[in-house]
């Protein structure tokens, strides 16, 4: 911390007021800051351009300012060029935060204090910081190992913040189409901005529902195994049998039978095995390990 008494002004800080981060002067504080707080919590900064610790502090309540989002609102106040409020608050030493809520200062900090405890500070203040890429992870992870509501649980935490996040939309309709639900998955996806609709991740759950609906009624994949074996040339047998494996997650099977159909009859069904494994692929996603295999084998057999 430096004092602001006998300061020696040096060169000018360079401050950004980028995401949430403004600034604000003695005559617009009253409606930055006072005005402002009582519909949100509102961290003042009292920050000086000769000030070194201000200048490590500023870019952390920047990001903690865009995590924080809609949470909270962070003003800077230059003491140099402002110097009244700073007097009337008793500052002595900066940097200084000062959180306002409901038009009164409730509490604050001094120092350049690391990013964690700046978030603990404005959770004691605004209540919970979620950061929706982590929840999002989260919830990912969670789904690949099965658990389906805890990942639910996780997206529809997101949506209650922002209730367009493509990525949680289209976490919690996989989720719904996991459970069994692909007419649940449908209606969550209609939830997506049309703007945002052709997503990847929109487009992959699409495809999965697409593909829920081609298997049902196909039959058990042992039934359709047997007639394959029977007469391996009965191509429409290994087709179904093929998107009956491709829907019971069995990737690298499946795509072993449509690339046999492919050897032996590139044009059987109006080229339809080979859009059935550019469906597949839609559906598990560019960087999955059964579509970066599935393509390569794939442009073997059609450019050998």
């Amino acid at each position: 911390m430096l004092e602001i008494q006998g300061k020696t002004p040096a060169a000018d800080a360079t401050v950004s007021d980028a995401g949430a981060v403004t600034e604000t002067t003695t005559t617009t504080f009253a409606a930055d800051v006072l005005q402002a707080s009582r519909e949100k919590p509102v961290l003042v900064d009292f920050w000086a351009p000769w000030c070194g610790p201000c200048k490590q502090l500023g870019p952390v309540l920047e990001r903690v300012a865009k995590k924080a989002g809609d949470k909270i609102k962070i003003v800077k106040m230059n003491i140099d060029e402002h110097p009244a409020v700073a007097g009337q608050l008793g500052i002595q030493s900066i940097p200084a935060v000062i959180a306002f809520a409901k038009g009164q200062p409730v509490d604050g900090f001094m120092g350049a204090l690391p990013e964690a405890q700046v978030m603990e500070f404005v959770e004691r203040i605004a209540g919970p910081v979620t950061d929706a890429e982590d929840v999002i992870a989260e919830a990912d992870a969670a789904l690949a190992e099965g658990n389906v509501v805890a990942a639910g649980e996780l997206y529809a935490a997101v949506l209650a913040e922002d209730e367009t996040n493509v990525a949680a939309l289209a976490g919690l309709a996989r989720a719904q189409l996991m459970s069994g639900s692909a007419e649940a998955a449908s209606a969550i996806l209609d939830r997506v901005p049309p703007a945002k609709s052709g997503d990847a991740k929109v487009a992959a759950v699409r495809a999965e529902i697409a593909l829920a609906s081609q298997s049902a009624g196909l039959g058990e994949t042992g039934e359709l195994m047997a007639k394959v074996e029977a007469d391996p040339d009965d191509h429409q047998a290994r087709f179904d049998l093929a998107v009956a494996l491709g829907a019971a997650g069995q990737r690298k099977e499946a795509v072993d039978h449509l690339l046999a159909i492919i050897r032996k009859d590139r044009e059987w069904n109006e080229d339809g095995a080979r859009k059935q494994l550019v469906q597949f692929f839609d559906a598990w996603g560019p960087t999955d390990p059964a579509t970066r295999d599935g393509r390569r084998r794939l442009s073997s057999v059609l450019f050998a």
